[in-house]
């Protein structure tokens, strides 16, 4: 596995534990400020990424899957951060620390107004991370070097085409709740 692939495990995880130990301080610790302080760096491992991504493929490397999927973790990660982190949130105050409301389960036009505002964040996900494999491809130069990209940038578009498909599903079939 390249070192780019490993960066991309290495900040997946390092998200978790940043968000985790944010809410174990912010909760069980009392110490809102260092758990605020914590959440805030969750865009800081985003950046690294970018940076350790660019700078590879400055130095002359011929982008893999992993360049590409650094570019989508990171379009993911800006786009439904915030969400993502208000969802583990909820959570961890039902789950955990035993307060707060029990976390909502939508049926109905409810899910379908709800999945498709997750579409509409799909769709700022994808501008980001495909602005960023767009640039990457610019700033190579090397079609040979950025075909891993541009494939990348193709079955995104595909993905992003079936998720609003998806989405529009569920005003058609409406989620149910289980008998």
């Amino acid at each position: 596995m390249s070192f780019v692939a490993w960066m991309i495990v290495a900040s997946e995880i390092a998200f978790w534990v940043v968000i985790v130990a944010g809410f174990v301080f912010r909760y069980l610790l009392k110490k809102q400020r260092l758990g605020l302080v914590l959440l805030a760096l969750t865009p800081v491992i985003d950046l690294i990424l970018l940076l350790t991504t660019s700078v590879d493929l400055y130095r002359g490397a011929t982008a893999t899957q992993a360049h590409a999927i650094a570019a989508v973790y990171i379009g993911v990660s800006i786009a439904f951060g915030k969400s993502m982190i208000a969802w583990a949130d909820e959570r961890f105050q039902y789950y955990i620390v035993k307060q707060g409301p029990q976390p909502v389960k939508r049926y109905g036009l409810d899910h379908a107004k709800h999945y498709f505002k997750s579409w509409v964040r799909h769709v700022l996900a994808y501008l980001i991370g495909a602005g960023f494999l767009v640039i990457l491809i610019y700033l190579v130069q090397d079609p040979a070097r950025t075909e891993a990209l541009s494939g990348m940038l193709k079955l995104w578009t595909l993905v992003l085409g079936a998720d609003l498909l998806i989405a529009l599903s569920h005003f058609i079939w409406p989620k149910r709740a289980k008998a």
